[in-house]
């Protein structure tokens, strides 16, 4: 019998118990809890491979893998914190020394570290294997000043053979040098065996941290022999790797090594890498170069102050090594500073140019009237002629690339897959890895022989034509010839705009017309052909474009199907943007832009309507498994398949904002038909922040529109299930995208019903990383549809590679696929094949591409829509300090509307 309560009274049953996502508060008097803020949202965790696919015609490769054995799984990695102070106590800010001051720690104190060698991370981080003698550990060392050369202060000018050299390193103060205190402090401990227990899929920080003090003994192995450090790759100061790309630009060679845990173990991957580099050599020969100017006098030097803030440089003839600050106000024979004689109390005011000319007798043909480099502090000054100045090698330029830089630097940096294969056998054979002391401590052996792993090439999907007809793709591609588009669209009302070209546009006008009809397309003759007023050609781009409208508009009755716009330029045209902007945004008329062609022939004009087909609503051609349908799991069940990405600026223009773009399936059962939803978000920010945006009692996010136009387009259904391909996004984000990007998305649907739950796929595709794939003995890449998930995939995680397009120049770049989250629940055979025929469904070409179409609609919908906001150019001067703009701060730009009526439609297409 219970027991009676207080008073009497009977007692209450025990309170429930607390669900394990609740957290308990303490109620205050008068305030109601709000439960729902209260329960956690349930974290996702990234799904572990449920088994191996078997479809397709088993094939041998080799990969860029090495394999990596590790004789010491029982020790420790001992973690210390480096601080570096001047002589005065004030901490080192200057990037860049540190290595050198660690390496002159090595060599003065060995013996107060026990003999040990250490991996340093050239910033707060060194690490060894095994503790060292003390917890913490306080030096003093003296660094002469720096040379010009990378490598300096690692060796000592004295030898190591020499009876008293340690106490001389510790006395040593020559002229020019400066002290450093040097604090080493422990930090952490890591377990070496973290390493196996990954490797057996158990990841954990320890075994994330292991491998990175693996990388950080890479990256020293490079430092040490005065390689250019980007990330994991280095680049060595060799002429014969430099590419001149133009504009005072070079491509540098270099190679990329990073330790990855496999299913087959531990291995090294190391790939070719490249980098933009400075001209190294005069400045002004640089600057010349680089601004495209006839000679030294035409230079825009405030855009050089920005180009050369932060770059390095010796001064002829000392030799002496020093980092720009920025330039002198006024020209070198004007500019003052003052000189005082050593030992004499007198000062005089000289100009720069007189000091040099007149006082060290130094030739000075061009520096007179232009400005001064500045080496020293914006209060205390230090100004050198310009033409005494020249570049170190070995400085990495970050600014955005012109479109000639960049296709000669695709161009230039091609390789064969045997050329590679060599290279890379080369660069194992020449970094001697075995030999070093780190390493060796470690017990890590280097297999040098190329991975051999097992693949598989899927069969090529079939397409559905025209008149039913069926076509099966030879090495991933396919024509037209003679053939029909499946859905063909019927253009009856469309004009062309004439910027200025020299188009014969007669003949243009009667081949396209052909080719249309051949495809299926049929075509009236132009409403009419409209010529720009010669007046107009030196105008800016916007009033260029709206005097072509308000030519067009003042004689045409009713907006045309279509507009075929022929532009002045290919590619670089300043008038795209302004064209798409007011074309897609204003008058609401899809439009073809096309270039100066000295040659078009009927593949051109095919090539052409490919894409203006697309733009109209109609099909090229479609999946055989999907005109059925027949697609498992996707064409019986209501299926949206979404692709996001995020474009953001060119380098050196960090203040421009990002845009974030999903595009969706719609027509389902069909995967071949896609819209677009685009938005700004805050610069560099890689995460989509308006999936699902709630403003008072509506969602202006991102997918909202995309689930209503599927329901609309698909017979009125809800899609039950939605596949996400996300582009652009690391490992370190993965869970970002699980449980941020995909807790948006639910999100979205439950605000338009809040009774739907629809499943969920979630795979991220990377094109960003170095594995690559060789036919063993043949000079071929690997065959369209080549398939891994097995020896160099995740030893837990669900992970494959596919080259689903030939690659016809250079080496193939698979693409890799992780899938994060399966609720829809594919067999890994079913998605594979999905992947794969969603590399055969992009409409605006005859090839297979190497990423889903979904990715790469993205990916043109942010591109093309960037076009359309001109944002203003002053990031340069916040992006050249190094740092991040406040961007939080500034308001991001929203981008125009697009008109219903292209809304929907592929316009990116």
């Amino acid at each position: 019998m219970d027991s009676p309560g207080v008073n009497g009274a009977e007692a209450l049953p025990p309170p429930p118990p607390i669900p394990p996502n609740v957290v308990p508060l303490h109620a205050d008097k008068g305030q109601v809890p709000d439960v729902e803020s209260q329960v956690a949202k349930p974290k996702r965790e990234l799904m572990a491979r449920k088994g191996l696919a078997r479809r397709g015609q088993p094939i041998q490769l080799l990969t860029n893998h090495f394999a990596v054995k590790v004789a010491n799984t029982d020790g420790y990695f001992f973690h210390y914190s480096v601080a570096l102070f001047y002589e005065d106590g004030r901490p080192v800010d200057s990037k860049g020394i540190g290595r050198r001051v660690l390496d002159r720690v090595h060599d003065t104190y060995s013996s107060e570290l026990d003999g040990k060698h250490f991996a340093y991370d050239g910033e707060k981080s060194l690490f060894t294997v095994g503790a060292l003698p003390q917890n913490k550990h306080e030096f003093m060392v003296v660094l002469e000043e720096a040379s010009s050369n990378r490598a300096a202060g690692n060796g000592s000018p004295d030898g190591n053979n020499s009876p008293n050299e340690i106490d001389r390193k510790r006395l040593r103060r020559p002229y020019r040098s400066k002290s450093f205190k040097v604090e080493i402090s422990f930090a952490a401990k890591i377990p070496m065996n973290a390493i196996a227990n990954a490797l057996r899929g158990r990841e954990s920080e320890d075994s994330q941290e292991a491998l990175r003090v693996l990388d950080i003994v890479l990256r020293q192995h490079a430092a040490e022999k005065g390689c250019l450090l980007v990330r994991q790759s280095f680049f060595h100061n060799n002429p014969r790797n430099f590419t001149d790309l133009g504009g005072g630009v070079l491509g540098c060679k270099g190679f990329h090594s990073s330790f990855r845990t496999t299913q087959g173990g531990l291995s090294l991957n190391i790939d070719v890498s490249t980098t933009m580099i400075v001209q190294p050599g005069p400045l002004l020969e640089f600057l010349v170069a680089n601004q495209n100017v006839k000679d030294p006098y035409s230079i825009d030097w405030a855009k050089a102050k920005r180009t050369l803030k932060n770059l390095r440089i010796k001064a002829i003839p000392s030799n002496a090594e020093y980092k720009i600050t920025g330039l002198s106000e006024l020209p070198c024979n004007q500019q003052l500073f003052t000189l005082k004689q050593r030992g004499d109390t007198d000062v005089e005011e000289i100009t720069v140019y007189d000091y040099f000319v007149n006082r060290k007798g130094t030739e000075l043909r061009y520096s007179a009237e232009l400005p001064c480099i500045n080496v020293g502090k914006a209060k205390r000054p230090t100004y050198i002629p310009v033409e005494l100045c020249s570049l170190i090698s070995l400085q990495r330029y970050t600014k955005a690339l012109s479109t000639f830089q960049r296709s000669s630097l695709v161009e230039k940096s091609r390789q064969k897959p045997q050329e590679r294969m060599s290279v890379l056998s080369d660069v194992l054979k020449t970094s001697m890895y075995d030999r070093d002391p780190m390493l060796k401590a470690c017990g890590v052996s280097i297999n040098s022989n190329f991975t051999q792993i097992d693949a598989r090439v899927l069969s090529t999907p079939m397409l559905k034509l025209g008149n039913g007809e069926d076509l099966k793709p030879q090495n991933g591609r396919w024509d037209f010839r003679f053939k029909k588009f499946v859905r063909p669209t019927k253009i009856e009302c469309w004009a062309i705009a004439n910027f200025s070209t020299p188009w014969d546009i007669n003949s243009l006008v009667r081949d396209l017309v052909k080719c249309g009809e051949q495809l299926g397309i049929f075509m009236n003759q132009p409403l009419d052909v409209f010529h720009e007023n010669p007046q107009f050609r030196r105008a800016p781009p916007s009033v260029r474009v709206e005097q072509m409208f308000e030519q067009m508009m003042g004689k045409i009755s009713e907006p045309p199907q279509f507009l075929l716009c022929l532009m002045p330029e290919r590619k670089t045209c300043t008038i795209y943007g302004p064209w798409k902007k007011k074309a897609l945004t204003e008058v609401g008329i899809p439009s073809q832009c096309i270039g100066p062609n000295r040659k078009p022939n009927m593949a051109y004009y095919a090539n052409v309507l490919l894409k203006i087909n697309a733009k109209l609503g109609g099909l090229n051609s479609l999946l055989s498994v999907e005109h059925v349908p027949s697609i498992p799991l996707v064409s019986k069940i209501p299926t949206i398949i979404l692709g996001m990405d995020v474009s953001h600026g060119s380098p050196g223009h960090s203040d421009t904002p990002s845009i974030a773009a999903v595009v969706s399936s719609r027509q389902w059962p069909l995967i071949s038909s896609y819209r677009a939803s685009v938005k700004t978000q805050p610069a560099r920010s890689e995460m989509i922040a308006s999936l699902f945006k709630p403003v008072e009692d509506k969602d202006e996010g991102l997918v909202r529109e995309l689930l209503l136009d599927f329901y609309a387009s698909s017979g009125k259904r809800k899609p039950e299930h939605i596949i996400i391909f996300r582009d652009g996004v690391s490992e370190s984000q993965f869970n970002q995208v699980l449980n941020i990007e995909l807790n948006q998305i639910i999100e979205a649907c439950k605000f338009l019903d809040e009774k739907w739950s629809p499943k969920f796929t979630v795979i991220i595709a990377q094109k960003n990383h170095h594995t690559k794939f060789f036919m063993s003995g043949s000079p071929n890449n690997v065959p369209p549809g080549t398939v891994i998930d097995t020896k160099v995939c995740h030893p837990r995680n669900n992970d494959f590679y596919i080259c689903s397009h030939a690659g016809m120049i250079g080496t193939t770049r698979p693409t890799h696929y992780h899938v994060l989250y399966d609720e829809i629940g594919f067999s890994a055979d079913d998605l594979q094949e999905l992947v794969h025929s969603l590399s055969y469904v992009y409409q605006r070409s005859t090839t297979a591409i190497s990423v889903v179409a979904p990715i790469r609609y993205a990916h043109l919908a942010a591109s093309q829509m960037g076009h359309f906001v001109k944002f203003e150019d002053a990031s340069e001067t916040s992006s050249s300090h190094g740092g991040m703009s406040n961007v939080g701060a500034v308001p991001v730009p929203e981008l125009p509307t697009l008109k219903d009526s292209v809304s929907s439609s592929m316009f990116f297409c």
